[in-house]
């Protein structure tokens, strides 16, 4: 069974950087995508960044395109979520989760339907 964990949360002002991990236990990642999702209270669940295991491509939601940035360490089996001049519109719930299909599509991986396994999440709060 697939098993990740998020870490990297916390509370910062608004303008400030966090970096966010997930790893996956037991295995290194399948061949799908990688990605990143959150939710703020009372709204619903939100994409925010995906790639390839590959590498091959990245995709970003509208909100956090130019601030935030996903990478993959494949020998660690993580994944990261570089996070910079956070607004305290971020604040959620931050998921990481992953596929058993690779994705070159951004509509297909920024669906949260593509994905199979997901995390507990991390709170990121940013104050203003």
């Amino acid at each position: 069974q697939v098993q990740l964990a998020e870490s990297g949360g916390g509370l910062v002002q608004a303008g400030a950087s966090l970096r966010l991990s997930c790893t996956r236990s037991g295995r290194r990642f399948g061949a799908g995508n990688l990605a990143w999702f959150r939710q703020a209270p009372g709204k619903e669940r939100e994409f925010v960044a995906s790639m390839p295991r590959d590498g091959g491509a990245t995709y970003y939601g509208d909100s956090v395109k130019g601030r935030f940035t996903i990478s993959v360490d494949n020998a660690k089996s993580t994944v990261f979520l570089q996070m910079n001049s956070l607004q305290p519109e971020d604040t959620a719930v931050y998921y990481c989760a992953t596929s058993g299909t690779i994705y070159y599509s951004a509509q297909l991986a920024s669906r949260d339907q593509s994905y199979a396994y997901w995390g507990q999440g991390t709170q990121v709060t940013v104050s203003s």
